[in-house]
């Protein structure tokens, strides 16, 4: 071999090192997110949704369908959806920020932020065991019959949990609500204006809220029940803001995934308290549970992604254990969460390695694995035009 093809051989190796992956134009991603999301729409007779792609650092969008079937309202970039259970991750955030500057400890025992509940059950979980669910059994929802906060910290202080339950992890709106209440009163606000004050503001994401205001009120999908198609919109419950109460836009959306993957910049302690919510905090079958987000190997199988997302992974315990050291590194990583009122259905995930993240917002609760599916083989498919 001469000379000169040695230094041609390492400069083509270079450019394979440093040059960008292929560019995916508009029209590609239009025509992806159109072939897997339309037949998705048909089955479930979905109304309309948002989908967007951040890759590379640059935003994809797709919408498809109507907002408001009645006024005929076309989805845009600027519908706000309800995103359900996506705002725990907002709600860990500030838990994670809470202890950034020295106000609490997730260490802390729940009992010792609430006194009230310091001689029960509910008393002895630590704040991180609120974050990951690893609650004893803690159940899904508030009783209906409960009203108000006094009636509130009564049942948690008579709340027992199941016989022989031991330490599983029990997906639960009530001990993730507790953890917004407790957050928020470590910064002295009520939870809605912690939130804004504390994240949303610092993160300048201004099309998401815990209120709609009136001037927004025409930007407000309606979601249709999966039962009887009705127009509907989250009720107000116990805990719901904390728990799954947030509304949000696909921009928004986007840039707090790119926020995640670290592509976006934030106020260093905001910063910090969102790498602290990747931990790898307890080990489940299918994924390990950070604080809200769920970790997952890199590449994985669409066969262990379903599986972490299956319903009994929200309906029923599930066998967990605690890591003896919190897992930090976010290489080889697939972190994801879904979100879903009756009337509505998100998801959004990112891989840190590849620099891509995928938001999913539609206005009708999609089974779990049909719209995680459909994500994934978006995601799939965008990578793919890169290699």
């Amino acid at each position: 071999m001469t000379h000169r093809t040695i230094a041609m051989a390492l400069f083509t190796a270079s450019l394979a090192v440093t040059l960008p992956v292929a560019a995916m134009t508009e029209q590609q991603f239009q025509d992806k997110a159109e072939q897997v999301f339309a037949p998705l729409m048909d089955e479930y007779d979905v109304p309309g949704l948002a989908v967007g792609i951040t890759w590379q650092g640059k935003h994809h969008v797709f919408t498809r369908g109507l907002a408001n079937r009645e006024a005929a309202t076309p989805v845009s970039r600027q519908t706000l959806f309800e995103l359900g259970s996506l705002s725990k991750t907002f709600n860990v955030t500030l838990a994670a920020l809470a202890q950034e500057r020295g106000l609490l400890s997730l260490d802390d025992q729940v009992g010792e932020r609430l006194p009230v509940l310091k001689a029960s059950p509910v008393g002895a979980l630590s704040l991180m065991d609120l974050a990951t669910h690893q609650s004893s059994g803690l159940p899904l929802q508030v009783p209906d019959d409960i009203k108000g906060d006094s009636a509130l910290m009564t049942w948690l202080r008579q709340w027992q949990p199941t016989a022989g339950a031991g330490h599983e992890r029990a997906y639960s709106n009530v001990s993730i609500g507790l953890l917004g209440r407790i957050s928020a009163s470590a910064f002295g606000q009520p939870y809605a204006q912690a939130l804004q004050e504390q994240v949303l503001a610092p993160l300048a994401l201004a099309s998401t809220y815990v209120q709609v205001p009136a001037a927004q009120m025409q930007r407000y999908a309606y979601g249709y029940g999966r039962q009887d198609d009705k127009a509907i919109r989250v009720s107000p419950g116990m805990l719901d803001a904390e728990a799954y109460g947030l509304r949000s836009n696909i921009d928004d959306m986007l840039r707090f995934v790119d926020i995640n993957l670290g592509s976006t910049a934030a106020p260093k302690p905001l910063a910090a308290a969102i790498a602290a919510t990747h931990q790898g905090v307890t080990r489940t079958a299918p994924f390990t549970q950070a604080m809200i987000w769920e970790r997952y190997p890199w590449p994985l199988s669409r066969e262990q992604l379903l599986a972490g997302n299956a319903p009994s992974m929200a309906l029923e315990a599930q066998p967990a254990s605690r890591l003896a050291k919190r897992e930090a590194g976010e290489q080889g990583v697939l972190f994801g969460k879904t979100g879903s009122t009756n009337g509505f259905g998100g998801y959004a995930a990112f891989v840190p390695d590849e620099r891509i993240g995928v938001v999913m917002l539609a206005n009708r609760n999609v089974p779990l694995e049909a719209r995680v599916d459909a994500s994934y083989k978006l995601l799939q498919q965008v990578l793919e035009t890169g290699r």
